[in-house]
């Protein structure tokens, strides 16, 4: 089990590529499908599950929490309406075709939040090399209706210097708050502080179903990149793909998370092992060609050889 956390919150394009890395990319396309079949995510499994811990604030149930949590994964969220921080309405089915990351906050928290916000944003921009901002995206609900109104949210988001082109921050009405936060699987509760509720990042695929719960205020290009790179993994091919739909997806499926810099980066070594591979490849079709033409050829002289025996003998 991830890290599971509630907590009170008080109110107090890329740039351009050069030549040789396309090159290397490119070439890690002839084989990155089959060498990244396997997850990264069963690997860690264990290791995520030795750092498990569960941090409750006395408001919330934690048990009941993690069970509301998990019950919502493989759920396919409704198509509910909200307004983005202009005031114009925004259907959640807007953003099916690609994974979609979810968070909760309410804007009058002064602690978690905005930490739990910033954690995210680092772990977005520490994968934009690999994810760019057109492969997925971010949204924001402010849950303490009618207190996150749209302005309030711009506000939050200029606050924190937000401005990301693929994360939106979005209002829902006082209505659909809690039938919304059900289907999420989010718990929280009112107190005199302000909220006790859980620290959670929801991921739907491009289907709009629920496929993992991230839990804590403490994120990383590891714990968000590796579910994303599973999703995009799946993802259908588009008929008709694009170079650079190439380039962005082969780059997904070969690059690697460096813990030591946070970061994500092209498995270089894994390209060398592909271009031997594909060069022995070349080479024994190279050498059942050559010998099937020579062998071709032989017959074609044999048969023309034989043709002009009968003749003479006519």
């Amino acid at each position: 089990m991830s890290t599971f956390v509630i907590r009170a919150c008080n109110r107090s394009r890329e740039g351009a590529r050069t030549i040789f890395r396309n090159a290397a990319i490119l070439l890690c396309c002839m084989a990155a499908t089959a060498w990244c079949s396997t997850s990264v995510l069963g690997s860690d499994a264990g290791s995520r599950a030795a750092e498990a811990e569960t941090s409750v604030s006395p408001g919330l149930d934690a048990a009941a929490s993690m069970r509301l949590s998990q019950s919502a994964i493989g759920r396919k969220v409704s198509d509910f309406t909200l307004l983005d921080r202009e005031g114009r309405s925004v259907r959640l089915s807007s953003y099916r075709g690609k994974p979609l990351l979810v968070s909760f906050i309410f804007t009058g928290c002064f602690q978690v939040c905005p930490l739990t916000t910033r954690s995210l944003q680092k772990a977005v921009e520490s994968g934009r090399d690999v994810f760019g901002t057109n492969q997925y995206n971010v949204i924001s609900i402010g849950f303490n209706q009618p207190a996150d109104s749209p302005m309030a949210l711009k506000a939050f988001a200029r606050q924190h210097r937000i401005d990301q082109p693929n994360w939106e921050f979005l209002s829902p009405h006082a209505s659909i708050v809690e039938s919304l936060a059900q289907e999420f699987g989010f718990s929280y509760k009112a107190t005199p502080a302000g909220f006790d509720h859980v620290l959670q990042v929801t991921m739907l695929d491009a289907e709009g179903r629920i496929y993992r719960q991230i839990y804590g205020e403490e994120l990383d290009a590891d714990s968000l990149g590796e579910p994303l790179k599973q999703l995009m993994r799946n993802a259908p091919v588009a008929q008709q793909l694009k170079l650079d739909d190439l380039i962005d997806r082969v780059r997904i499926l070969c690059t690697v998370y460096d813990p030591k810099t946070g970061a994500y980066r092209v498995k270089y070594d894994l390209l060398i092992e592909v271009a031997g591979g594909v060069t022995f490849a070349l080479a024994m079709i190279w050498f059942f060609l050559a010998e099937w033409w020579s062998r071709r050829k032989a017959r074609q002289i044999q048969a023309g050889h034989a043709t002009g025996r009968s003749e003479a003998a006519a």
